[in-house]
């Protein structure tokens, strides 16, 4: 399974080159995507992906240590992960983001893990 759809990624992209654009004002997006570690606690909510390299994409990590982090992560490096029996990482065919980007960190901050 593709970690971004066409769509998830035009968006996403379009996102990342107005914050590039306008530093001193950037917009506290909703998440895109939600993407998880099926056989573990890993897991992001991602916003945006970089103008200059669409590889790195920006939103909140949770690697399931209790400390979630606003951070850029590596699709492919994400994409690379293999699991037991062959598990990858996956997208959330079924995530709906219903806040911002910050909503969710200052959840996940408080309850040491992302909720969603």
């Amino acid at each position: 399974m593709k970690l971004l759809t066409e769509q998830q990624a035009a968006r996403m992209l379009a996102n990342g080159r107005y914050n590039a654009d306008h530093p001193e004002r950037p917009n506290d997006y909703r998440p895109v995507v939600k993407l998880f570690c099926p056989w573990g606690g890993a897991t992001w909510l991602l916003t945006e992906l970089d103008p200059e390299c669409p590889d790195i994409a920006f939103g909140l990590c949770d690697l399931g240590f209790g400390c979630p982090e606003l951070g850029s992560v590596s699709l492919s490096e994400v994409q690379s992960v293999s699991g037991p029996g062959g598990l990858r990482i996956e997208r959330d065919l079924h995530f709906s983001a219903d806040k911002t980007l910050s909503a969710y960190a200052d959840e996940a901050r408080a309850a040491q893990r992302i909720i969603a």
